[in-house]
């Protein structure tokens, strides 16, 4: 078959490949945020607020937030929190750890159901003056439809007396 004159013809040895790196410069998806990070603070110019980008950050923040909210402090969601504060005075003793297990383990299923609680663990500490006190509550849990990762979270409280 004889090549026509009048159209350039092209042999595809010489395309070449396409490389990932190539398709990356074309195309980048910018990150989703997911939520705001707590406390508040001021963004990067993109957002209002930080926010958080990876799911796992962002479920420990509310998981954060869901202990140290006590009941009546959430405006439309009086029974939101696990209501740790009455407790402050008790915690360290078993009478009192039992009962902010079981707290934790009611606000967790009804509004963060898909944590799995694991470990719990206080710690008090006393200030110098010995009328104020900082409590530390320890958790271990993992989040079994994300990743099989065991995550751990550190929740201070303050008490005076």
């Amino acid at each position: 078959m004889a090549t026509r004159q009048d159209r350039k013809t092209y042999d595809f040895k010489s395309v070449g490949n396409l490389t990932s790196r190539t398709v990356a410069e074309r195309y980048t998806p910018e990150p989703v945020p997911i939520g705001i990070v707590t406390p508040l603070q001021l963004g990067n110019g993109s957002n209002i607020f930080k926010m958080h980008y990876d799911l796992e950050k962002q479920i420990q923040d509310n998981l954060r937030n869901l202990i140290l909210t006590n009941h009546g402090e959430r405006i439309g969601r009086y029974d939101f929190g696990a209501n740790l504060m009455e407790l402050c005075f008790e915690l360290g003793s078993e009478n009192g750890d039992q009962e902010a297990m079981i707290r934790i383990k009611e606000a967790v299923g009804k509004f963060l159901p898909f944590i799995q609680l694991e470990g719990f663990a206080v710690e008090v500490n006393h200030f110098d003056n010995k009328e104020v006190a900082k409590i530390d509550i320890f958790l271990t849990y993992s989040i079994p439809k994300i990743s099989r990762n065991k995550h751990g979270l550190k929740v201070a409280l303050y008490v005076a007396g």
